[in-house]
């Protein structure tokens, strides 16, 4: 072999070891994209989807309907009076949940120290309302189904189908939205009503959605911003719960509300 020929080869044979160091540098910054690009999509994901959360209060006013006086009614004996009377009765059975909402969106640590916030100047999300006192697997969360509205009808009593559970959710129609991670999808529950607007039934705002998780039943309402709410003030959420429905029942059951800001 001459010595033009030898120095041919170990060129070629340095451009090839060249090429398998480039490709082997490629490969490893390929293989450290593609980590970096997986913990930075779960550390999206938690960010984004962050579960409902507890929230603080202020009971501003407690208020229920006012007593209706007696009709009167004098006519004189031996006379037969035919009369037809209207009557408007307090539903104890139902109560009713309405306000504004502040919300802000922090990084706290475990001990709920701040390092930063950012106070909202418009909110949306929802808020939710369960009998449960525990945590919730918001993970598991869905539209709450025909089986679940019906024992809930049970456990509290609801036994008169003109005003019970069933027939007071009785739209379907709703925006999509989300609960942690679980989509809601648009119109994909079946139990859903719409809280008055202006002492009136409407169907554009105060949408509230019965959603079921375990074994709770969620009442979900999603947030306005300062919409004309059942008495022509401005509200961010109106909603309505069910109470128990047992004759001469004359306790009350806590509620306990968690909201989502998105």
């Amino acid at each position: 072999m001459s010595r033009r020929e030898g120095k041919r080869r170990r060129m070629k044979e340095e451009k090839k070891n060249l090429r398998k160091e480039g490709d082997k540098k490629n490969c490893s910054h390929y293989i450290i994209f593609i980590v970096s690009l997986i913990v930075f999509s779960i550390f999206m994901s938690q960010l984004v989807f962050a579960d409902p959360d507890g929230v603080t209060g202020n009971v501003l006013s407690n208020e229920t309907k006012a007593s209706t006086s007696a009709f009167e009614i004098n006519i004189s004996g031996g006379y037969i009076s035919t009369i037809n009377i209207t009557a408007v009765t307090q539903n104890l059975k139902w109560k009713a949940f309405v306000g504004d909402f502040t919300g802000k969106f922090t990084l706290d640590d475990a001990s709920g120290s701040t390092i930063y916030d950012w106070t909202l100047a418009t909110v949306s999300g929802e808020i939710f309302a369960t009998r449960n006192s525990s945590s919730l697997t918001w993970s598991s969360i869905d539209c709450a189904n025909v089986t679940h509205i019906e024992t809930e009808n049970v456990n509290l009593n609801h036994t008169n189908s003109q005003d019970n559970i069933t027939a007071t959710f009785s739209s379907s129609t709703h925006p999509g939205f989300f609960v942690g991670s679980v989509e809601i999808a648009q119109d994909s529950c079946g139990y859903v009503l719409n809280t008055y607007v202006n002492d009136a039934a409407q169907t554009s705002d105060f949408y509230e959605v019965a959603l079921y998780t375990g074994s709770s039943m969620v009442y979900t309402t999603i947030l306005e911003q300062n919409q004309t709410g059942f008495d022509g003030e401005g509200y961010d959420f109106q909603m309505i719960a069910p109470e128990v429905g047992y004759p001469g029942f004359s306790g009350s059951t806590a509620y306990y509300l968690y909201a989502e800001l998105t």
